[in-house]
């Protein structure tokens, strides 16, 4: 994917950095795979007002992703590559030979009229789905299941992947984009690539408005509310104090917040980066 930075005729324009759209192949989603998504403004079903700033935005409709990829053995055209509102990646539009559509999220690389294939004897190739145990040592894969059968569940966004390090018994050992390193059987499904659109982490939305129609409204910073708001409010001018923390009264810099007795801890090897 490609970023294009826009020439400064506006002040809005002026810092854009905006994606350039060069792989998406078609405009237009299949419409037996999308649902319309409602929205709550962050209210719950009394009206009242209980997650800050969510709300407006553009209109939106979700796209029925194929997270599982649990038809075995079916070869599959890519058909179109396409945008979706909802999620950071590309995605692409699959045909089955049995006649089937569905959409996955789009290795980067992928391109319109490639056959993908799911199962255990597929070739490793970007776009394939095999079990971890048939996936060579030191490649690069997304959208890894962490119960076999429930569908992929890490590596999912834009630009993000996984690297299969090693292999011992029922478990394989996969290092992680935060750099954690941990076990997952060697049963779970893992697609071959890493996620489209890797450019995503450089847009700069350039102006307040074009956050706005992503559905955020304004933040305001703890140290500039009143104190019966914030722990960190008050004081006179700009003056803060005190730990930084949440609004209700959490650190927010370096506490751990992992639960101590987490299922998953004696499969976790080494946590992330510092």
């Amino acid at each position: 994917m490609a970023i294009k930075k826009m020439n400064p005729v506006t002040p809005g324009q002026r810092y854009r950095v905006a994606p350039a759209f060069t792989e998406i192949t078609k405009s237009t989603p299949e419409k037996s795979l999308v649902v319309t998504k409602k929205r709550s403004g962050g209210r719950n079903n009394t009206g009242k007002m209980t997650m800050r700033y969510l709300g407006g935005g553009h209109k939106k409709k979700s796209r029925i992703i194929d997270f599982k990829r649990n038809k075995f053995d079916i070869p599959a055209t890519v058909k179109s590559v396409e945008y979706d509102p909802t999620r950071t990646a590309r995605i692409a539009l699959l045909y089955y030979a049995d006649g089937e559509k569905t959409y996955i999220i789009a290795p980067e690389g992928i391109t319109v009229g490639q056959t993908v294939m799911s199962g255990e004897n597929v070739a490793p190739e970007v776009g394939n789905t095999l079990p971890l145990a048939k996936i060579p040592l030191g490649t690069i894969i997304h959208n890894i299941e962490l119960k076999p059968g429930r569908g992929g569940a890490m590596a999912r966004s834009a630009g993000s992947y996984v690297q299969l390090l090693a292999r011992e018994g029922k478990y394989a050992t996969v290092k992680l984009p935060s750099g954690e390193t941990r076990k997952v059987l060697v049963t779970c499904l893992a697609t071959i690539g890493a996620v489209s659109n890797s450019d995503h982490m450089n847009v700069n939305l350039g102006k307040a408005g074009r956050k706005r129609w992503l559905g955020r409204r304004p933040r305001t910073r703890g140290v500039a509310m009143n104190p019966v708001d914030h722990p960190m409010g008050g004081g006179e001018g700009k003056s803060s104090g005190g730990h930084p923390r949440s609004r209700n009264g959490l650190y927010a810099k370096g506490k751990k917040t992992r639960t101590p007795k987490k299922y998953s801890n004696n499969l976790i090897i080494s946590r992330g980066k510092k």
